[in-house]
Protein backbone atom coordinates (compact mmCIF):
# COMPACT_ATOMS: atom_id res chain seq x y z
CA UNK A 1 0.00 0.00 0.00
CA UNK A 2 1.15 3.71 -0.68
CA UNK A 3 1.56 5.96 2.39
CA UNK A 4 -0.08 9.48 2.86
CA UNK A 5 3.20 11.09 0.70
CA UNK A 6 3.62 8.50 -1.38
CA UNK A 7 -0.10 8.38 -2.48
CA UNK A 8 0.01 12.37 -2.83
CA UNK A 9 3.29 12.32 -4.72
CA UNK A 10 2.03 9.83 -7.28
CA UNK A 11 -1.60 11.83 -7.49
CA UNK A 12 0.20 14.96 -8.53
CA UNK A 13 2.49 13.56 -10.46
CA UNK A 14 -0.95 12.13 -12.43
CA UNK A 15 -2.71 15.47 -12.36
CA UNK A 16 0.85 17.37 -14.28
CA UNK A 17 0.86 14.35 -16.49
CA UNK A 18 -2.58 15.27 -17.54
CA UNK A 19 -2.41 18.41 -17.15
CA UNK A 20 0.55 18.19 -20.30
CA UNK A 21 -2.43 16.50 -22.33
CA UNK A 22 -4.72 19.06 -22.34
CA UNK A 23 -6.27 20.23 -25.28
CA UNK A 24 -3.52 17.75 -27.25
CA UNK A 25 -3.85 15.46 -30.31
CA UNK A 26 -1.58 12.10 -29.65
CA UNK A 27 -2.34 10.86 -33.25
CA UNK A 28 -0.03 7.72 -34.35
CA UNK A 29 0.76 6.72 -37.72
CA UNK A 30 2.62 3.35 -38.57
CA UNK A 31 3.63 1.86 -42.66
CA UNK A 32 2.97 -2.37 -42.98
CA UNK A 33 4.90 -3.98 -45.89
CA UNK A 34 3.17 -7.45 -47.31
CA UNK A 35 5.53 -10.56 -48.62
CA UNK A 36 4.13 -9.89 -51.45
CA UNK A 37 5.48 -6.41 -51.51
CA UNK A 38 2.13 -4.36 -50.90
CA UNK A 39 1.82 -1.34 -48.73
CA UNK A 40 -0.80 -0.55 -45.89
CA UNK A 41 -0.43 2.77 -44.36
CA UNK A 42 -2.57 3.91 -40.91
CA UNK A 43 -3.08 5.68 -38.08
CA UNK A 44 -5.14 6.59 -35.27
CA UNK A 45 -7.23 9.76 -34.53
CA UNK A 46 -6.56 11.29 -31.05
CA UNK A 47 -8.36 14.29 -30.22
CA UNK A 48 -9.60 14.59 -26.59
CA UNK A 49 -10.67 18.28 -26.74
CA UNK A 50 -13.71 17.96 -28.95
CA UNK A 51 -15.49 15.94 -32.07
CA UNK A 52 -13.76 16.66 -34.85
CA UNK A 53 -16.95 15.87 -36.87
CA UNK A 54 -14.96 14.04 -39.36
CA UNK A 55 -16.20 12.91 -43.22
CA UNK A 56 -14.98 10.87 -45.62
CA UNK A 57 -14.60 13.38 -48.46
CA UNK A 58 -14.15 12.32 -52.11
CA UNK A 59 -12.18 14.88 -54.19
CA UNK A 60 -12.34 15.11 -58.18
CA UNK A 61 -9.35 15.63 -60.82
CA UNK A 62 -9.52 19.20 -62.14
CA UNK A 63 -10.77 20.57 -58.87
CA UNK A 64 -9.49 24.22 -58.17
CA UNK A 65 -7.95 25.31 -55.65
CA UNK A 66 -6.77 28.09 -53.69
CA UNK A 67 -4.33 28.23 -50.65
CA UNK A 68 -5.03 30.35 -47.74
CA UNK A 69 -2.54 33.17 -46.18
CA UNK A 70 -3.68 35.66 -42.98
CA UNK A 71 -5.06 37.96 -45.74
CA UNK A 72 -7.71 34.86 -46.63
CA UNK A 73 -7.77 32.75 -50.30
CA UNK A 74 -5.27 34.82 -52.02
CA UNK A 75 -2.93 31.97 -51.50
CA UNK A 76 -1.60 29.62 -54.47
CA UNK A 77 -3.77 28.15 -57.00
CA UNK A 78 -3.78 25.40 -58.59
CA UNK A 79 -6.00 22.46 -60.38
CA UNK A 80 -5.66 18.79 -59.10
CA UNK A 81 -4.25 16.15 -61.47
CA UNK A 82 -5.35 12.82 -59.31
CA UNK A 83 -8.56 12.92 -57.42
CA UNK A 84 -8.48 11.62 -53.75
CA UNK A 85 -10.51 10.25 -50.75
CA UNK A 86 -9.49 11.59 -47.26
CA UNK A 87 -10.89 12.06 -43.98
CA UNK A 88 -11.67 16.25 -43.22
CA UNK A 89 -12.23 17.68 -39.73
CA UNK A 90 -14.75 20.20 -38.18
CA UNK A 91 -17.42 19.43 -41.30
CA UNK A 92 -14.50 21.66 -43.50
CA UNK A 93 -12.59 20.49 -46.63
CA UNK A 94 -9.53 20.51 -43.78
CA UNK A 95 -8.08 16.76 -44.61
CA UNK A 96 -6.47 15.27 -41.73
CA UNK A 97 -5.25 11.66 -44.37
CA UNK A 98 -6.15 10.74 -47.24
CA UNK A 99 -5.29 8.69 -50.64
CA UNK A 100 -4.87 9.58 -53.91
CA UNK A 101 -6.29 7.51 -57.50
CA UNK A 102 -2.10 6.66 -57.60
CA UNK A 103 -1.90 5.18 -54.23
CA UNK A 104 0.32 7.84 -52.56
CA UNK A 105 -0.59 8.47 -48.72
CA UNK A 106 -0.46 11.58 -46.66
CA UNK A 107 -1.42 11.91 -42.71
CA UNK A 108 -1.41 15.16 -40.84
CA UNK A 109 -0.45 14.95 -37.18
CA UNK A 110 0.09 17.70 -34.68
CA UNK A 111 3.37 19.29 -33.79
CA UNK A 112 2.72 21.52 -30.94
CA UNK A 113 5.55 23.54 -30.07
CA UNK A 114 7.94 22.27 -32.57
CA UNK A 115 6.35 23.51 -36.05
CA UNK A 116 7.47 27.09 -37.15
CA UNK A 117 6.44 28.10 -40.47
CA UNK A 118 7.85 30.70 -42.80
CA UNK A 119 6.70 34.18 -42.26
CA UNK A 120 4.37 35.59 -43.99
CA UNK A 121 4.80 37.88 -47.04
CA UNK A 122 2.36 39.40 -48.98
CA UNK A 123 4.26 39.83 -52.09
CA UNK A 124 4.80 36.18 -52.26
CA UNK A 125 1.23 34.73 -51.52
CA UNK A 126 0.53 33.34 -55.06
CA UNK A 127 3.36 30.65 -54.14
CA UNK A 128 1.94 29.92 -50.25
CA UNK A 129 -0.21 27.40 -48.42
CA UNK A 130 -0.99 27.34 -44.89
CA UNK A 131 -0.82 23.30 -42.97
CA UNK A 132 -4.55 22.59 -43.78
CA UNK A 133 -3.77 23.08 -47.67
CA UNK A 134 -0.76 20.45 -47.62
CA UNK A 135 -2.79 17.38 -47.42
CA UNK A 136 -4.76 18.48 -50.68
CA UNK A 137 -1.85 19.56 -52.15
CA UNK A 138 0.16 17.12 -52.42
CA UNK A 139 -3.02 14.52 -52.58
CA UNK A 140 -4.02 16.46 -55.86
CA UNK A 141 -0.53 16.97 -58.00
CA UNK A 142 1.65 14.24 -56.93
CA UNK A 143 2.15 10.00 -57.47
CA UNK A 144 5.85 9.73 -55.08
CA UNK A 145 7.74 10.81 -52.75
CA UNK A 146 10.04 12.15 -54.88
CA UNK A 147 7.82 14.21 -56.55
CA UNK A 148 6.18 15.85 -53.26
CA UNK A 149 9.73 16.64 -52.01
CA UNK A 150 10.42 18.41 -55.52
CA UNK A 151 6.70 20.13 -55.88
CA UNK A 152 7.18 21.39 -52.19
CA UNK A 153 10.96 22.95 -52.34
CA UNK A 154 9.69 26.34 -54.24
CA UNK A 155 5.85 26.64 -52.11
CA UNK A 156 5.80 28.61 -48.34
CA UNK A 157 3.98 27.04 -46.15
CA UNK A 158 3.05 29.64 -43.68
CA UNK A 159 0.58 30.04 -40.43
CA UNK A 160 -2.66 30.58 -40.17
CA UNK A 161 -5.05 30.96 -37.24
CA UNK A 162 -7.97 28.30 -37.46
CA UNK A 163 -11.00 29.84 -35.97
CA UNK A 164 -12.13 26.45 -33.85
CA UNK A 165 -8.69 26.16 -32.02
CA UNK A 166 -7.89 30.04 -32.06
CA UNK A 167 -4.23 29.42 -33.46
CA UNK A 168 -2.56 28.00 -36.42
CA UNK A 169 -2.96 24.17 -36.91
CA UNK A 170 0.81 23.24 -35.47
CA UNK A 171 1.39 20.25 -37.94
CA UNK A 172 3.68 17.90 -39.71
CA UNK A 173 3.20 14.85 -42.44
CA UNK A 174 3.78 11.29 -43.29
CA UNK A 175 3.87 11.07 -46.79
CA UNK A 176 4.18 7.28 -48.14
CA UNK A 177 4.41 5.84 -51.60
CA UNK A 178 2.74 2.38 -53.01
CA UNK A 179 6.23 0.88 -53.24
CA UNK A 180 6.95 1.82 -48.88
CA UNK A 181 9.13 4.95 -50.08
CA UNK A 182 7.94 7.15 -46.94
CA UNK A 183 9.10 10.93 -46.45
CA UNK A 184 8.23 12.62 -43.06
CA UNK A 185 7.67 16.67 -44.12
CA UNK A 186 8.43 19.20 -41.32
CA UNK A 187 8.82 22.60 -40.67
CA UNK A 188 11.58 24.04 -38.79
CA UNK A 189 12.72 27.67 -37.81
CA UNK A 190 10.52 27.95 -41.14
CA UNK A 191 12.37 26.15 -43.55
CA UNK A 192 10.07 23.01 -44.78
CA UNK A 193 12.61 19.71 -44.10
CA UNK A 194 12.46 16.64 -45.47
CA UNK A 195 13.13 13.33 -43.42
CA UNK A 196 13.58 9.93 -44.59
CA UNK A 197 11.52 7.75 -42.98
CA UNK A 198 12.37 4.02 -43.59
CA UNK A 199 10.48 2.34 -40.39
CA UNK A 200 7.18 4.33 -42.00
CA UNK A 201 6.52 5.26 -38.36
CA UNK A 202 5.24 9.34 -37.00
CA UNK A 203 4.14 10.15 -33.70
CA UNK A 204 3.92 14.36 -32.46
CA UNK A 205 6.75 16.51 -31.36
CA UNK A 206 9.34 16.81 -30.79
CA UNK A 207 10.94 16.36 -34.13
CA UNK A 208 11.22 13.52 -36.18
CA UNK A 209 15.51 12.92 -36.24
CA UNK A 210 14.99 13.69 -32.06
CA UNK A 211 12.41 10.31 -32.17
CA UNK A 212 15.01 8.62 -34.40
CA UNK A 213 17.87 9.14 -32.11
CA UNK A 214 15.77 8.43 -28.97
CA UNK A 215 15.15 4.94 -30.57
CA UNK A 216 18.70 4.43 -29.62
CA UNK A 217 17.72 4.12 -25.89
CA UNK A 218 15.48 1.19 -26.36
CA UNK A 219 18.40 -0.98 -28.25
CA UNK A 220 17.81 -3.96 -25.68
CA UNK A 221 14.27 -4.40 -26.67
CA UNK A 222 13.45 -8.02 -28.15
CA UNK A 223 10.22 -9.86 -28.75
CA UNK A 224 12.19 -13.17 -27.54
CA UNK A 225 11.48 -13.89 -24.36
CA UNK A 226 14.38 -12.94 -21.72
CA UNK A 227 16.78 -16.33 -20.57
CA UNK A 228 16.60 -17.46 -17.37
CA UNK A 229 19.42 -16.38 -15.14
CA UNK A 230 21.60 -17.63 -11.92
CA UNK A 231 22.52 -15.77 -9.76
CA UNK A 232 24.85 -17.27 -7.01
CA UNK A 233 22.31 -20.34 -6.00
CA UNK A 234 19.30 -18.70 -7.10
CA UNK A 235 17.62 -19.49 -10.51
CA UNK A 236 15.57 -16.89 -11.90
CA UNK A 237 13.18 -17.19 -15.17
CA UNK A 238 10.79 -14.89 -16.51
CA UNK A 239 7.23 -14.88 -15.28
CA UNK A 240 5.69 -14.88 -18.23
CA UNK A 241 5.60 -14.11 -21.77
CA UNK A 242 6.66 -10.67 -23.40
CA UNK A 243 10.01 -10.78 -21.00
CA UNK A 244 11.46 -9.24 -24.02
CA UNK A 245 9.82 -5.89 -24.26
CA UNK A 246 10.33 -5.46 -20.09
CA UNK A 247 11.57 -1.42 -20.24
CA UNK A 248 8.95 -0.82 -23.50
CA UNK A 249 7.45 2.88 -22.59
CA UNK A 250 3.89 2.79 -22.33
CA UNK A 251 2.79 6.61 -21.32
CA UNK A 252 0.90 8.64 -23.88
CA UNK A 253 3.36 10.66 -24.66
CA UNK A 254 4.84 11.30 -28.76
CA UNK A 255 7.93 9.58 -27.51
CA UNK A 256 6.80 6.71 -25.98
CA UNK A 257 4.19 6.16 -28.73
CA UNK A 258 6.65 6.08 -30.97
CA UNK A 259 8.97 3.84 -29.03
CA UNK A 260 5.97 1.47 -29.16
CA UNK A 261 4.84 2.47 -32.59
CA UNK A 262 8.16 0.81 -33.88
CA UNK A 263 8.53 -1.64 -31.73
CA UNK A 264 4.64 -3.57 -32.82
CA UNK A 265 5.41 -2.47 -36.68
CA UNK A 266 8.67 -3.89 -36.70
CA UNK A 267 7.70 -7.30 -34.80
CA UNK A 268 4.00 -8.07 -36.73
CA UNK A 269 3.10 -11.60 -37.88
CA UNK A 270 4.17 -11.93 -41.66
CA UNK A 271 1.68 -11.07 -44.11
CA UNK A 272 0.98 -12.31 -47.35
CA UNK A 273 -0.60 -9.70 -49.31
CA UNK A 274 -2.53 -6.36 -48.51
CA UNK A 275 -5.45 -7.40 -47.58
CA UNK A 276 -4.37 -9.91 -44.67
CA UNK A 277 -1.84 -6.87 -43.45
CA UNK A 278 -5.15 -4.18 -43.40
CA UNK A 279 -6.12 -7.03 -40.30
CA UNK A 280 -2.36 -6.60 -38.58
CA UNK A 281 -2.44 -2.84 -39.27
CA UNK A 282 -5.90 -2.35 -37.15
CA UNK A 283 -4.72 -4.88 -34.44
CA UNK A 284 -1.69 -2.62 -33.92
CA UNK A 285 -3.27 0.71 -34.19
CA UNK A 286 -6.03 -0.80 -31.22
CA UNK A 287 -3.12 -0.36 -29.15
CA UNK A 288 -2.87 3.35 -29.04
CA UNK A 289 -6.60 3.69 -28.14
CA UNK A 290 -7.16 6.21 -25.53
CA UNK A 291 -10.14 6.87 -23.43
CA UNK A 292 -11.65 9.84 -22.64
CA UNK A 293 -9.89 12.24 -19.83
CA UNK A 294 -6.24 10.48 -20.72
CA UNK A 295 -6.21 13.93 -23.78
CA UNK A 296 -8.34 16.65 -23.04
CA UNK A 297 -6.89 17.58 -19.37
CA UNK A 298 -8.38 17.81 -15.99
CA UNK A 299 -9.33 21.19 -16.05
CA UNK A 300 -12.07 20.17 -19.36
CA UNK A 301 -15.67 20.97 -17.88
CA UNK A 302 -17.25 17.82 -20.26
CA UNK A 303 -19.36 20.08 -22.28
CA UNK A 304 -17.44 19.69 -25.17
CA UNK A 305 -17.06 16.11 -24.75
CA UNK A 306 -21.06 15.10 -24.49
CA UNK A 307 -21.79 12.11 -27.25
CA UNK A 308 -18.34 11.02 -27.29
CA UNK A 309 -16.76 7.80 -26.33
CA UNK A 310 -13.19 7.73 -26.53
CA UNK A 311 -10.37 10.25 -27.33
CA UNK A 312 -9.49 8.38 -30.65
CA UNK A 313 -12.28 9.63 -32.79
CA UNK A 314 -11.10 6.93 -36.03
CA UNK A 315 -8.44 4.42 -36.84
CA UNK A 316 -7.60 4.21 -40.91
CA UNK A 317 -5.99 1.72 -42.97
CA UNK A 318 -5.05 2.73 -46.19
CA UNK A 319 -4.51 -0.29 -48.49
CA UNK A 320 -1.80 1.32 -51.30
CA UNK A 321 -2.18 -1.81 -53.34
CA UNK A 322 -5.41 -2.12 -53.78
CA UNK A 323 -6.61 1.43 -53.26
CA UNK A 324 -9.30 0.97 -50.48
CA UNK A 325 -9.70 2.68 -47.70
CA UNK A 326 -10.89 0.80 -44.39
CA UNK A 327 -11.65 2.71 -41.10
CA UNK A 328 -13.86 2.17 -37.66
CA UNK A 329 -14.98 4.68 -35.50
CA UNK A 330 -15.28 5.43 -31.67
CA UNK A 331 -18.97 4.74 -32.20
CA UNK A 332 -18.59 1.39 -33.94
CA UNK A 333 -15.84 -0.76 -35.11
CA UNK A 334 -17.26 -2.75 -37.29
CA UNK A 335 -14.78 -1.80 -40.27
CA UNK A 336 -16.27 0.11 -43.37
CA UNK A 337 -14.60 0.33 -46.98
CA UNK A 338 -14.17 3.06 -49.38
CA UNK A 339 -12.71 1.46 -53.00
CA UNK A 340 -10.76 4.32 -55.14
CA UNK A 341 -11.19 2.06 -58.32
CA UNK A 342 -15.11 2.27 -57.83
CA UNK A 343 -15.31 6.42 -57.65
CA UNK A 344 -16.12 8.41 -60.69
CA UNK A 345 -13.65 11.14 -59.94
CA UNK A 346 -14.68 13.28 -63.13
CA UNK A 347 -17.04 15.03 -61.46
CA UNK A 348 -16.69 18.75 -60.94
CA UNK A 349 -17.84 19.31 -56.92
CA UNK A 350 -16.03 17.60 -53.46
CA UNK A 351 -18.99 15.14 -51.94
CA UNK A 352 -18.90 14.02 -48.65
CA UNK A 353 -20.08 10.34 -46.93
CA UNK A 354 -21.01 10.28 -43.03
CA UNK A 355 -18.30 7.70 -41.17
CA UNK A 356 -21.48 7.14 -38.79
CA UNK A 357 -24.75 6.63 -40.30
CA UNK A 358 -25.47 5.62 -35.96
CA UNK A 359 -23.68 6.52 -33.43
CA UNK A 360 -23.59 3.06 -32.21
CA UNK A 361 -21.87 -0.40 -32.09
CA UNK A 362 -23.23 -2.46 -35.24
CA UNK A 363 -23.80 -5.87 -33.28
CA UNK A 364 -24.97 -9.22 -34.70
CA UNK A 365 -27.00 -11.30 -32.65
CA UNK A 366 -26.16 -15.04 -33.14
CA UNK A 367 -28.05 -16.32 -30.28
CA UNK A 368 -29.48 -20.03 -31.85
CA UNK A 369 -33.16 -20.35 -31.75
CA UNK A 370 -34.48 -22.88 -29.33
Amino acid sequence: MFGTRQTGWLVGALLLVTCCFASAEACTGIRLMAEDGSCVYGRSMEWGTFDLNSRVAIVPRGYAFKGLTPDGDNGKMWTGTYGFVGLDMLKKDLLSDGMNEKGLSVGLFYHPGTAEYAAYERDKAKNTITAVDVASYILSQYATVDEVKKGLETVRIVPVVEEALGIPVEAHWIVTEPSGKSVVIECLKGKTRFFDNPLGVITNSPTYDWHMTNLRTYVNLSPAAAPPKTVEDLDSTPLGGGSGMIGLPGDFTPPSRFVRAVAWSQTARPTKNSEETVYELFRILDNFNLPLGSAEGSDSDGVNLKGMRSATLWTTAWDQHEKILYFHTQHNRRVRKVELDRIDFSKKMIWHVTLDTKKEQDVRDITPSV
